[in-house]
């Protein structure tokens, strides 16, 4: 069928006009195959765009909560996003930086990394769980803890790290030592898996370097001063 449609379409095309010379195959191959152009070697994809990303200090963008990675010189700087069904690029004005493979479809917490992209040395190392179990263990017992249970309580340790590091970086404020007694009197609460909003403000209020807070266990109680007996009150009856 298709092969019969393209020797008719063949013939009416080369047959010739009524009314001037030539016919529609003599004017293609005369005047408009001339100017025609080649097809782009990259096929036309329709795109979106996101516009001031920030790079983050692990030198990634996010997108759909998955991470891709940036030349690490540009860590801190706004970056605009090319998304497409298949890829992501990454420009800093009119100039490409990089370009990932997308994650696949309902993928997240993925980190995509281009060695390239990272500084040289070995003093570089990406943030991961493990890493995090590390640091965590250098602070003390009742941090390891802490960050232990924040990986158990999430189906992908990734989707845990985020919290992980909320709670290591109060080191950043505080000294480990304060950090890890914090920790403590947040294990000895109710709270099954502590976080970052239950160690900040026993920081805060300095509860760690008086103990336990007072919603910890219960105040001391106050005097009770003289109590007068049964007999005062039942009066002079002997």
């Amino acid at each position: 069928m298709r092969a019969a449609v393209y020797e008719r379409v063949a013939a009416y095309n080369a047959k010739p006009f009524q009314k001037r010379a030539g016919s529609r195959l003599s004017v293609f191959e005369g005047e408009e195959k001339p100017l025609l152009r080649p097809l782009p070697q990259v096929p036309f994809e329709i795109s979106q765009w996101l516009y001031g990303r920030k790079v983050q200090k692990n030198g990634h963008v996010v997108f759909e909560r998955n991470f891709y990675s940036v030349p690490y010189e540009n860590i801190g700087r706004s970056v605009d996003l090319r998304i497409t069904d298949t890829t992501l690029e990454v420009f800093a004005g009119d100039q490409r930086l990089t370009s990932h493979l997308l994650a696949p479809a309902g993928v997240v917490n993925e980190y995509r990394t281009h060695d390239s992209d990272l500084p040289d040395g070995p003093r570089y190392q990406q943030m991961d769980p493990q890493r995090a179990r590390e640091w965590a263990a250098r602070i003390g017992e009742n941090t390891t803890t802490i960050v232990n249970r924040i990986f158990e309580s999430v189906p992908v340790d990734e989707q845990g790290l985020g919290a992980a590091l909320a709670v290591l970086r109060l080191t950043r404020r505080y000294s480990a030592t304060r950090v890890e007694a914090a920790a403590g009197i947040a294990l000895d609460s109710r709270v099954r898996s502590p976080r970052y909003a239950h160690l900040r403000p026993i920081l805060d209020s300095n509860q760690d370097q008086r103990g336990r807070g007072p919603w910890f266990e219960p105040a001391d109680e106050e005097p009770a001063g003289y109590v007068r007996g049964a007999d005062y009150y039942a009066g002079d009856t002997r």
